[in-house]
């Protein structure tokens, strides 16, 4: 049985328009938040950004496809990475395949984000937890910028582009009555490659709401 194909989201979502701005492309629409031309903060752009998700067609197909919720979801990460029950040594892989079984590929081009310094453990694990929603990375990368126990100068937001055929995820399905519905994740469960192909560092600008320096790094998922 073969696995299919997402539809493209990137395609049916764009462009938009916002503050009176037409934006042709999540990147673009990250950078105006990023650089102060979009003046809300990003807790309510976040929540505005999903409704126009899940008014979308092809975000409904995505999300409906799916079996697997927020909550299972978070439940596989943590045991899939565990070291100390040895007893259980194949549950992770048995748990992933029947994650696998339900996966799709995605789209090429399709930009997903990611918050923090990138996990240094996924290029071998193959496993991701990203958002196509640019004003929850935001939200997400100053959050983990205070948590920081580094003390760094600088939050960390990752541009993941879908550049191969062979990247396998889903799209969870969020509680739509709690916060976790603003988080639009999309589990990436394997791919072949996952490089850093440039990085920019947006300076704080008085007229954006964000007080921290941005530090994007951008990738290719093939």
């Amino acid at each position: 049985m073969s696995t299919p194909t997402l539809a493209s989201l990137d395609r049916s979502l764009y462009p938009q328009v916002w503050e009176q701005q037409t934006f042709t492309d999540a990147h673009s629409l990250l950078i105006a938040m990023l650089t102060g031309n979009i003046k809300t903060d990003a807790k309510a752009f976040s929540d505005a950004f999903t409704r126009q998700l899940l008014a979308n067609d092809t975000y409904q197909q995505w999300i409906n496809f799916t079996v697997f919720g927020g909550y299972l979801q978070r439940q596989f990460m943590a045991f899939y990475r565990q070291t100390e029950d040895s007893f259980n040594t194949d549950m992770p892989a048995l748990f992933r395949r029947e994650f696998i079984r339900h996966a799709q590929y995605l789209p090429l081009t399709q930009t997903l984000f990611l918050a923090g310094d990138m996990p240094k453990i996924a290029r071998f694990d193959k496993l991701l937890t990203t958002t196509v929603n640019p004003a929850t990375a935001v939200l997400n990368a100053q959050q983990a910028h205070k948590k920081s126990a580094m003390n760094r100068s600088v939050a960390v937001i990752n541009q993941i582009t879908v550049v191969g055929r062979q990247v396998m995820g889903f799209p969870i399905r969020h509680n739509r009555r709690t916060s976790e519905r603003t988080r639009n994740e999309v589990l990436i469960l394997d791919f072949q490659e996952l490089r850093l192909v440039n990085e920019l560092t947006i300076e704080d600008i008085k007229k954006s709401n964000i007080d921290e320096t941005m530090l994007l790094r951008y990738y290719e998922l093939r």
